[in-house]
């Protein structure tokens, strides 16, 4: 039985790994660690999980932490882990990180668009991004350090990839317009996130500057072995979960000076999807819509050729806290220890 310890565990990221954790069959929760509610029973702070996690929250002691369990996962703001990670710690335990401390190669990009020092660059070499469906191969027994995706990021990449990679699209006239329901943004109290504020509206925010767009540009990069840059427009929409994604892209012509067809753009997905237990790509003329992901792990993935346009229009929702934070996380421990990479995710979409 693999042993688990949370930190953050009382944030919407981390009480959704209790949710996910409780029921998988090799993993154990053996530590809840939470600094604003310590000595505090867990069930006190989410009372779903009364009568099912007896424990109570303790501090964020890593090092301690380090020597009781196989795994921890930090859901925790930016800069938290960078900045007590060491090497001892690492030497006795393999960590799955939720913030973007270790995402970003580039340590001078993460400085810029996330505003602190990062404390342990040393250590983003080794650190391999947790997108399982893309990085499945580098997520292995010896690895020890996993930097787990974002929601936005996840769902914005995914959604692209395989065009990316297959060289369908320019990629530098990607412009990609997220939105998110209101727990993305975490479970601090901020006036923004009030109902009364959030209640009947829609936002953009970070416009031209949100500091998920050099991880997806580098991602993308990536695939495509070329220089990205993209828009990237972020909102906020007035729903407990869910991210949805419409990206667009001019396409490339083929050799014959025609657009790809709809059969060529759906043979690159199928390439690199078609065996994906959670990448779920539509039937033709279905839009993927939010309410068919919620509660469970599943990215939705459809697309539109607009030949008027010589673009080629993209969609995709996934759960934000499933598998845009937690449940991908639990992917990446699957993977970490050997385990068959559903388990614990065998969820069911939840509706209405």
């Amino acid at each position: 039985m693999i042993k688990a310890g949370i930190i953050g565990a009382t944030g919407y990221a981390g009480g959704e790994l209790v949710r996910l954790l409780a029921n998988h069959r090799e993993a154990e929760i053996v530590w809840y660690g939470s600094r604003s509610y310590i000595d505090k029973k867990y069930h006190e702070v989410y009372q779903n999980m009364f009568r099912i996690v007896e424990d109570v929250c303790r501090d964020d002691n890593l090092e301690e932490l380090a020597q009781q369990v196989d795994v921890i996962f930090t859901a925790t703001p930016q800069g938290f882990l960078a900045g007590i990670l060491t090497e001892e710690i690492l030497s006795k335990v393999k960590i799955v990180d939720l913030s973007a401390d270790y995402r970003i190669k580039d340590v001078k990009v993460y400085e810029q668009w996330y505003g602190i020092q990062h404390k342990s660059p040393q250590f983003i070499p080794e650190a391999v991004y947790g997108l399982c469906e893309v990085n499945r191969d580098q997520i292995t027994l010896s690895t020890r350090l996993v930097a787990n995706p974002g929601c936005y990021t996840t769902c914005s990449i995914l959604t692209v990839y395989p065009l990316v990679k297959e060289g369908l699209i320019d990629v530098n006239t990607l412009i990609i317009d997220a939105k998110s329901g209101t727990s993305g943004a975490g479970r601090g109290a901020k006036v923004p996130n009030l109902f009364c504020e959030v209640n009947e509206n829609i936002k953009a925010y970070g416009v031209a500057g949100h500091r998920h767009t050099p991880e997806i540009e580098e991602q993308l990069g990536c695939a495509g072995n070329c220089k990205v840059m993209i828009n990237f427009t972020p909102h906020l929409v007035p729903m407990n979960r869910g991210i949805l994604v419409t990206e667009y892209a001019k396409l490339k012509r083929r050799d014959d000076g025609e657009l790809p067809s709809w059969e060529d753009i759906r043979a690159a997905y199928d390439k690199y999807y078609a065996g994906e237990k959670f990448v779920r790509v539509l039937e033709r003329n279905l839009c993927p819509e939010t309410k068919w992901v919620e509660g469970s792990n599943y990215v939705d993935i459809n697309f539109v050729i607009d030949e008027r346009t010589g673009r080629v229009i993209l969609m995709g929702v996934l759960d934000n806290l499933v598998k845009g934070a937690a449940g991908q996380a639990v992917q990446n421990m699957n993977l970490l220890f050997g385990l068959k990479e559903s388990e614990g995710l065998e969820l069911v979409p939840s509706f209405p």
